[in-house]
């Protein structure tokens, strides 16, 4: 295992905290990003200065709040300018709203698309010149099985959006390939303990069409959270994605997986993408493009 500079979004709490901590761990220098650092975040940057203080490894923090291109520009270059290099972009900043979608304006579901798509985008434009430079690096995204497994509703705008955010992985995985740049699709599947979805997710402002939605489906949000939790096994914690994200990255380069589910309540997701996968390669490589399903120099 070669030690590697990472930066993870959303870092603060979470699958982004806990696989901060375990890439430390692990041996690599670790970036936890999160926004407002300096204010609501401060208690979060002071418990990853104690958990570096008492592992002895290398988690720093790094204000980056992916809403903005001038935000995510500085993180990218505090990164570089400390570390002398970056490695491994984990995109795993994502927010979650519940309720009708109906309920939702459209610049409600925006809003959403703006954390868990667009804030995306403005790291990889921050990060990608100098991976390009490199012609090496990981792009590791954190998506859902929602945007291909079971899809319980209540949740359509994070859905939508993480959906947005597969395709648009998928694609970035064969316009970096010619630039040594690998790219992995992590899909967990609901977690409803170690993690602040449901507790912090958001709702529609908006509240006249929530009494026809309720008088048909009652409490709703509620059943599923509990459904959800009751699908799980005993011993599916929000830990166990951590532990994905430091496998993928400690494999060999070249060598990683396109996509790796950690679905415990098992939602049908991997199913349906295996065969999606499977179509991708087959059909980039009926059109002459096999060498874009592997980074450069890797055998597809």
């Amino acid at each position: 295992m070669s030690k590697k500079t990472i930066l993870i979004t959303g870092a603060g709490s979470g699958f982004g905290a806990l696989s901060a901590r375990a890439l430390a761990r692990a041996g690599h220098t670790v970036y936890a990003a999160m926004r407002d650092t300096r204010g609501r975040n401060a208690d979060r940057v002071a418990r990853a200065a104690a958990h570096a203080a008492e592992h002895g490894v290398d988690l720093r923090t790094v204000e980056l709040d992916v809403l903005s291109q001038e935000s995510a520009d500085a993180a990218v270059a505090t990164v570089l300018a400390e570390a002398g290099g970056l490695d491994v972009i984990v995109h795993n900043a994502g927010h979650m709203v519940t309720g009708p979608a109906e309920a939702f304006t459209p610049e409600e579901l925006a809003a959403v698309h703006d954390t868990n798509v667009l804030g995306t985008q403005r790291v990889n434009r921050a990060a990608l010149p100098h991976l390009r430079a490199r012609e090496h690096g990981l792009l590791l995204w954190v998506g859902s099985t929602s945007s291909r497994g079971g899809t319980p509703p209540y949740l359509a705008p994070y859905f939508a959006a993480k959906a947005a955010m597969d395709a648009l992985a998928v694609s970035y995985a064969a316009e970096l390939a010619r630039f040594g740049i690998e790219t992995t699709i992590l899909v967990p599947g609901a977690f409803t303990s170690g993690t602040e979805h449901f507790a912090t997710g958001g709702h529609p402002a908006e509240q006249t069409v929530l009494p026809a939605y309720e008088e048909r489906y009652g409490a709703l949000t509620e059943q599923v959270a509990r459904r959800l939790a009751e699908l799980a096994p005993a011993d599916a914690d929000a830990s166990l994605v951590a532990d994905a994200v430091v496998e993928v990255v400690d494999t060999p380069h070249g060598e990683r997986p396109f996509r790796v589910h950690v679905d415990p309540a098992d939602d049908g997701s991997e199913e349906v993408s295996r065969v999606a996968d499977r179509i991708r390669v087959e059909f980039l490589t009926r059109i002459g493009l096999a060498d874009l399903l592997a980074p450069r120099g890797m055998a597809a």
